[in-house]
């Protein structure tokens, strides 16, 4: 950190950026079950560019195993069709006119484990980037009493506030992880 002053918020800023990270990329985790964020990462290739889905069509969740992507222009529905195929998410569009339906199939046990698996990553580089962050906190205060700018009694006090905000961040994502866990396994 640049600055010489300690700011416990800013801390708990990045630590609460690690979990908004963490809830997005679980949202993009497919559990049997249609979501529409199953397909926020999916970039379509129209009017020259590289555009995000939800800029080119409207999603929608009319049964719970099925997505159904309203694509606003005719002439970009085959490249929609082309960049879910692309997305590798298991998923075979069928179009009707501007209209692209996508069945979620059943997963096996074998597939849920792997899905559960990479949710295990996720939730572990959001601990990572925690405890990077309270790192650093911890050692601007170590500096900040070297520079006699904080008492030692002052450096132990904001040391355990950053410990307790550490913990508590790190039991959200267990929280996280366990309740995307239960939505895998439990479909």
């Amino acid at each position: 950190m640049a600055t010489t002053a300690f700011d416990m918020n800013d801390l708990k800023r990045r630590m609460q950026g690690a979990i908004a990270s963490l809830k997005q990329e679980l949202g993009g985790l497919r559990t049997g079950r249609a979501s529409t964020a199953l397909l926020d990462h999916v970039q379509v290739e129209a009017y020259g560019s590289h555009m995000p889905l939800n800029q080119l069509a409207t999603i929608s969740v009319p049964e719970p195993r099925l997505l159904n992507v309203q694509v606003w222009d005719r002439s970009v529905v085959h490249a929609v069709e082309k960049a879910i195929s692309a997305a590798n998410l298991g998923l075979t569009p069928s179009t009707e006119g501007q209209v692209l339906k996508l069945r979620i199939p059943e997963l096996n046990e074998e597939r849920r484990r792997e899905i559960v698996k990479v949710a295990h990553k996720y939730a572990e580089a959001a601990r990572v980037a925690v405890r990077h962050v309270r790192r650093d906190g911890l050692d601007l205060l170590k500096k900040l009493e070297k520079d006699h700018k904080i008492s030692e009694d002052e450096q132990t006090r904001q040391s355990e506030q950053v410990q307790k905000a550490t913990d508590a961040t790190i039991a959200e994502v267990e929280k996280m992880l366990a309740g995307k866990e239960k939505e895998i396994m439990t479909v």
